[in-house]
């Protein structure tokens, strides 16, 4: 298979995700400031190469099935591991991120990806439309990712947290809505040979 551009541009965000772990990871443990900056760059160049991609893949015709996946695959991937990292104990190089994020958005997910299998084995294809509370609670999330990770003060970081917590339990909803729709349309709505759509 040929790599587009643009497919290879998301790879090298998922590239990205390890080496901010472990620059985090190094920091939290005693590390210099510079691991902390290098953390702050891998996610920087992770989180904007999301629009660097997108802009190749539609100006330059590069839309695939393999990037509609990767695409928000290395979105999850950046905004999990950050939260992971942030919700243990940080030593107080960093504020904590509450658990309960972590957790709504890992039971979104799991959401997501227990609709794909179960309508993907009854031979269908799961549609989960991208909608604007997943658009809200990515920006959110990265917002209260990057706040964090730049050390600035903590109160407001309390209203990114409890937004992105909200938006992230409405997107699940949704999801959990278009699975029960899907579900009960029955083999003939399942079999309309629409692609599958990984949404943020």
């Amino acid at each position: 298979m040929t790599l587009t551009t643009a497919s290879k541009v998301t790879l090298a965000r998922i590239l990205f995700v390890p080496l901010f772990v472990v620059e985090m990871i190094a920091y939290v443990n005693g590390g210099s400031d510079w691991h902390r900056v290098a953390a702050l760059a891998c996610f920087a160049l992770s989180a904007g190469g999301d629009a660097v991609d997108g802009y190749i893949a539609r100006h330059f015709n590069q839309r695939t099935e393999l990037g509609a996946i990767l695409d928000p695959v290395a979105d999850k991937l950046l905004v999990v591991s950050a939260l992971v990292v942030l919700c243990m104990d940080t030593h107080q190089k960093f504020v904590a991120m509450p658990w309960w994020l972590l957790a709504a958005v890992l039971t979104r997910e799991l959401i997501l990806l227990g609709g794909m299998v179960a309508i993907q084995c009854a031979s269908g294809k799961f549609v989960a439309r991208p909608r604007v509370s997943g658009k809200i609670a990515t920006v959110l999330l990265m917002t209260a990712i990057s706040w964090t990770l730049l050390q600035w003060p903590a109160p407001p970081l309390r209203f990114f947290t409890i937004g992105a917590g909200f938006f992230t339990f409405v997107s699940g909803m949704y999801y959990l809505y278009d699975f029960m729709q899907q579900w009960r349309g029955g083999q003939g709505a399942l079999k309309m040979g629409v692609r599958v759509e990984v949404p943020r």
